[in-house]
């Protein structure tokens, strides 16, 4: 059967988008809009594949994004405004039909919510490198983070460093950190079944409860104020430990009295929205991305796609996915032929 978009583009009328929304806290919902031609300097995109960030995702979804940071944390193609209604999302892998003869036919990837077709600037969208699936292209967002923020950790040859997380992120970074000549990588995560995760990637595993170690670099990823003064007390003397979850309208305690001041320890935060300043001069955004999409090209980072729904039925299950705590990366299939699948 085929959708009310297919069938208005056969009919030759202007066909609508279909977009999934969050109408109020804890509620989501399907509305169709207009779809724009494109114009100069525009694509149109049929969207192949989204990716369900379920951390930042279920911040905006449960309305947790603190006032001060609505502005900050518009996505861009964004629509609505925070805290509702909005359309929220930032990874889209999806397919050229109009625009520049440069883009036709390719596969691209944008920071786009999730929605069946889209208009937007030429410059918004990727082309995927050579030898990288458009199903496995829904994490470059996850990349594009993990890579800041190995770059704002400043891991050298030789560092041992713990992540603390073993979501898609925190994996992401003990990757990247794993390819550095000479480090030594432990992925800390409460959960023991994520011990196969980090085994499929070739990365040391441990819990936490046992680790007794030093370190000279921890990243937290895990979205939890006890990872963070786990770190702390993990942490060698002048240690480095980077705050890359980001905790919505929470607050958090930290442990800052026994051995924080007389180990001289570092605390930074990592953020995506912005280059870290030793980079700015050189890189670009846009630049970024493209280097995130070229580190995906490993057959081993599927493990990260923990299961798949249609977008037909997105609506219906959006909630359960984002619930889920063994969620990793959802995958959304916009093809009608499409299985749903739950893992």
């Amino acid at each position: 059967m085929k959708s009310d978009t297919e069938m208005a583009e056969m009919d030759g009328a202007a066909p609508n988008a279909c977009a999934l929304w969050f109408p109020s806290a804890g509620l989501c919902e399907m509305r169709e809009e207009p779809l724009p031609e494109p114009g100069d300097g525009e694509v149109r995109v049929r969207m192949l594949h989204s990716g369900i960030s379920r951390g930042t995702e279920s911040l905006v979804f449960h309305g947790r994004v603190p006032s001060s940071e609505f502005e900050r944390m518009r996505g861009p193609h964004m629509r609505g405004a925070f805290p509702f209604p909005v359309k929220y999302g930032y990874s889209a892998v999806g397919l050229v039909e109009q625009g520049d003869a440069s883009l036709l036919g390719r596969t691209v990837f944008c920071l786009h919510p999730h929605q069946d077709m889209f208009t937007v600037a030429d410059d918004a969208v990727v082309p995927l490198p050579e030898a990288l699936p458009p199903a496995r292209a829904v994490l470059a967002a996850n990349m594009e983070t993990a890579l800041n923020i190995v770059w704002d950790a400043g891991i050298l040859p030789g560092d041992r460093v713990a992540v603390f997380g073993a979501g898609v992120v925190g994996a992401l970074v003990a990757y990247l950190a794993s390819g550095i000549i000479g480090t030594d990588v432990l992925l800390i995560d409460r959960n023991p079944m994520r011990a196969s995760l980090a085994a499929g990637l070739g990365i040391a595993f441990a819990t936490g409860d046992t680790v007794a170690d030093e370190f000279d670099v921890l990243v937290n990823a895990s979205g939890s104020a006890q990872a963070l003064s786990r770190a702390i007390e993990l942490a060698g003397q002048e240690a480095r430990i980077v705050e890359a979850s980001w905790h919505g309208d929470r607050s958090v305690s930290l442990p800052l009295g026994g051995a924080f001041h007389s180990r001289r320890l570092t605390i930074a935060s990592s953020q995506v929205g912005c280059l870290p300043a030793a980079r700015r001069m050189r890189w670009t955004h846009a630049r970024r991305l493209v280097k995130a999409l070229e580190l995906l090209r490993d057959d081993r980072l599927d493990v990260l796609i923990s299961g798949e729904t249609r977008f037909a039925d997105l609506a219906a299950f959006y909630p359960a996915i984002l619930a889920d705590p063994e969620t990793l990366c959802h995958r959304i299939c916009y093809s009608e032929q499409e299985k749903h699948v739950r893992s």
